[in-house]
Formats: structure tokens, C-alpha cells, sequence
């Protein structure tokens, strides 16, 4: 009961919008209240916990996804994304999901891909037809990709918490993120096809189509650089994931400045403090989120939520569906690092027990949190591409709705119960079971 209580007293206060990392502060200080908890204990194992280089990658990351908006990056991924699948009725609305996955590729998060793409696609789709509503629910689904396209920051969360390849979980999510951007691209052309106001571009030939995106790659070809030296630099082995962050930012810098020339002192001295206030946010989070793990691994609530999940069934499709249900709650309630700190630690032993790979484990952890995002009532990551958009939510939730029923809602289920979909890169470029 005492573990029940702790919970509602979390969520409780996550519903009514206290800040996340004071949310996890009171569930701590009402659990070493109730029994006794030294603190002489507790913080050296908070400290202890975030002495680690891995943890280095989220700061940078969250830079390179700021830096990325006002190098002029992002817009030159948006013009060869248009340039690949724009001249369909629609078009646009799919260059949008391939434009959040290929920066995904760079940024890592959710949030960056809606502030990054919305920016720059919603305005360009309503210019050309699109329902304003349309265009917000479809950037807020789409940026779910910010979190299935290596490289990803709650995969790294994921595997600093469980002790888990990095690499490994970072490729356990491209096959869902692939399967997300096909399901997302019909459904935006059949949906498209029922809006009059939608132009369709003039016709071209195969060989004015391919000069513009030759042009267009040509253009962004500096843009196209950064996500194969994230990815390039970790799959050969010669950077970790860490180092590829790092690197990202210092090549973003220059390619700003010097080549597209349109990013300013201002916009890098703004990056830094975004940088910073949302790193001491997570550090924050993390420091409370590591004192309650360990309380709650001394209560053995990992090995109560898997006495009680066993206890209602036995069979592994009934748990897994459970767990499912489960994680999209959470990612309704907190954003893709909160819900990942927390669920991972009480998941991970029940997911091994019943036999599901941790790299599987990953991917559906990964997905299940995205549709949470942008579920509602809570749906922080569907508000606040609203706020991009400039939207109403009764204008952007039925669009929104048809995009998590039929298209990611599907992917879940797919990737919970069909593991090679997940583990089909681990095991051919890792090796790992």
C-alpha cells in the first residue's frame, strides 16, 4: 500500500503540473518519511550514479538539436525531403515525416523535432492547402521519429539505466521508426485525397524531378553530413556516442556561420542557455530519479509488479500487452526522459524474466513512450506543437487521433510481438542474441 500511495502522489502531482523533478523529490522524501531512509545513504548513491561520461551525450545532443534549427540545417533537410516526395497531392505532408526522421538523425528527442520541423513545415503546408489542424497533428506525430531514429537520447537514458549496449539499443528502433514513416506516409496521402484545398504541384519529368533533388542535395549536401557523422563515427567504432555529440555540435557551429551563413551569436548564445536550463532540469530528474530506484529496488517493487503481472497471467503476449498499456500511460504523463527513467528500471526485470530480449525491450519501451507523448488528455508533446503551430486542440486532435490509431498504434503492436522487426540490426551489425 505504502508503494501505492508513493505512486499516486507522483502521478498526482505530475496531473496537476508541478514540475517533473520536484514530482520524483516528493515521491523520495514521502517514502524515506514513511520509512526511515538515511540521506547519508541515499545521496552518495545519487552522486555516485551520475559520475558517468554516457551522460554527457544528452547536453550535447539537446545543443545539436537547437544548433541544427538556426545553422539552417533543418531547412535544408525539409528542402530535400520536399524535394524526394513533395510533387504528390499531399506531398508536403510526407516530406514532413521524412524530414522529422532525417532529423531525427541529428537531435535525438521529440521535442527538437517538433521545434525544429513545425517551425519550418507547418507554415510552408498551410500555405499550400493544408488544414492548419492537419499540419500540427501530423508534425506532432511525426516527431515520435526524433526518438526511434538513431541516435536517440532516451536510448541512451535506456541503456545507462539498465547497463545495456548503447549502440545496440539505438539500432533496435530503426526498424519501427522505417515501419512509422511508410504507415505515416500512406496515411497522410489517403487523408489528403479527401481535402480539396490541398494544391498539387505541376507535373515534371523524371529528369527535371531528379535535378531538383539533385539541387536540393546539393544544397543541403553540409546538412546531410551531420547525421553520417553521428552515426558513422559510432557504428565504425571510432567514436562512442558521447564523442559523436560532441563532434556533432562542433561541426554544426561553423556550418553555420561560415557556409550557410545564417545563424548569429545570438542564436548560439541562446542555444547554450536553452542548452543549460533544460540540462539541469534532467540532471535534476536524474539525481531523484536514482535516490527512488533504489529505494524502490529495497522495497522489491520490481519483484512485486512481477509477482502481480505473473499473477493476473502467465502468458508472455498477455504481460507484454500490459506492460504496453502501462508504458503508454506514462508517456502520457511525462516526457520521453522521465518516462524511460522511471519505467525502465521497474520493467527490465520482468521483461527478462519472461524471456524478451533487452534490445527488444528498447524498442518497444521507445514506441510505446512516443504514442504516450502524444495521447491525450496529457500529451505534452501534442501541446506543444500546438504551441508551434499555433493551433487549437479541437483543430488538431481529430487529424491527430487518425494518425496514433491507424498508423502508430499499429507499429506498437507489430513491434511488441514481432522481435526481428527490432532486433534484425542488433544482431546483423552486433552480433547480440
Amino acid at each position: 500500500m505504502d508503494i501505492v500511495i508513493d505512486l499516486i502522489i507522483l502521478i498526482g502531482l505530475l496531473v496537476i503540473g508541478v514540475p517533473v523533478p520536484f514530482c520524483f523529490m516528493a515521491a523520495v522524501l514521502f517514502m524515506i518519511v514513511l520509512h526511515g531512509y538515511s540521506f547519508e545513504f541515499l545521496l552518495p548513491v545519487a552522486f555516485f550514479s551520475l559520475n558517468s561520461l554516457t551522460l554527457l551525450a544528452v547536453p550535447f545532443f539537446i545543443m545539436a538539436g537547437g544548433l541544427m534549427s538556426s545553422s539552417g540545417i533543418a531547412e535544408r533537410l525539409v528542402n530535400i525531403a520536399s524535394a524526394l516526395v513533395g510533387r504528390v497531392k499531399g506531398g508536403l505532408g510526407g516530406a514532413t515525416v521524412v524530414a522529422s526522421a532525417i532529423f531525427g538523425a541529428v537531435a535525438g528527442t521529440c521535442s527538437a523535432a517538433v521545434a525544429a520541423i513545425g517551425a519550418i513545415m507547418i507554415p510552408r503546408m498551410e500555405a499550400e492547402g493544408f488544414p492548419r489542424g492537419h499540419a500540427t497533428g501530423l508534425v506532432a506525430c511525426a516527431s515520435v521519429l526524433g526518438q526511434l531514429i538513431p541516435p536517440s537520447v532516451p536510448m541512451i537514458l535506456f541503456g545507462w539505466v539498465t547497463r545495456t549496449s548503447i549502440s545496440a539499443c539505438f539500432l533496435a528502433t530503426v526498424g519501427p521508426g522505417i515501419l512509422l514513416v511508410i504507415i505515416y506516409g500512406f496515411i497522410n496521402w489517403w487523408m489528403c485525397r479527401r481535402i480539396p484545398s490541398i494544391k498539387v504541384p505541376p507535373p515534371v519529368s523524371p529528369w527535371q524531378q531528379t535535378k531538383e533533388v539533385g539541387r536540393a542535395g546539393y544544397r543541403g549536401f553540409f546538412a546531410l553530413l551531420a547525421p553520417l557523422i553521428i552515426l558513422g563515427g559510432i557504428y565504425s567504432g571510432l567514436t562512442t556516442p558521447t564523442e559523436s555529440a560532441t563532434l556533432v555540435v562542433l561541426y554544426t557551429i561553423p556550418v553555420g556561420f561560415l557556409i550557410y551563413r545564417s545563424m548569429t551569436v545570438r542564436d548560439v548564445g541562446r542555444t547554450l542557455f536553452t542548452t543549460a536550463t533544460t540540462t539541469g532540469v534532467v540532471i535534476l530528474l536524474l539525481f531523484f530519479v536514482m535516490m527512488l530506484g533504489r529505494i524502490y529496488t529495497m522495497e522489491n517493487v520490481p519483484q512485486r509488479l512481477i509477482a502481480m503481472m505473473v499473477g493476473i497471467s502467465e502468458n508472455k503476449y498477455v504481460i507484454l500487452l500490459m506492460v504496453n498499456v502501462f508504458l503508454i500511460i506514462i508517456g502520457m504523463l511525462m516526457d520521453d526522459f522521465s518516462g524511460t527513467l522511471l519505467a525502465a528500471p521497474l520493467l527490465f526485470p520482468l521483461m527478462k524474466q519472461i524471456g524478451v530480449s533487452p534490445f527488444h525491450f528498447a524498442a518497444i519501451m521507445g514506441t510505446n513512450l512516443g504514442l504516450g507523448n502524444v495521447t491525450p488528455p496529457c500529451a505534452p508533446i501534442l501541446y506543444l506543437a500546438g504551441r508551434i503551430g499555433n493551433s487549437r486542440f479541437d483543430e488538431m486532435v481529430k487529424p491527430a487521433l487518425i494518425f496514433m490509431i491507424f498508423g502508430c498504434l499499429p507499429m506498437v503492436l507489430i513491434t511488441t510481438y514481432w522481435p526481428d522487426l527490432s532486433l534484425f540490426l542488433p544482431r546483423l551489425i552486433m552480433g547480440v542474441e
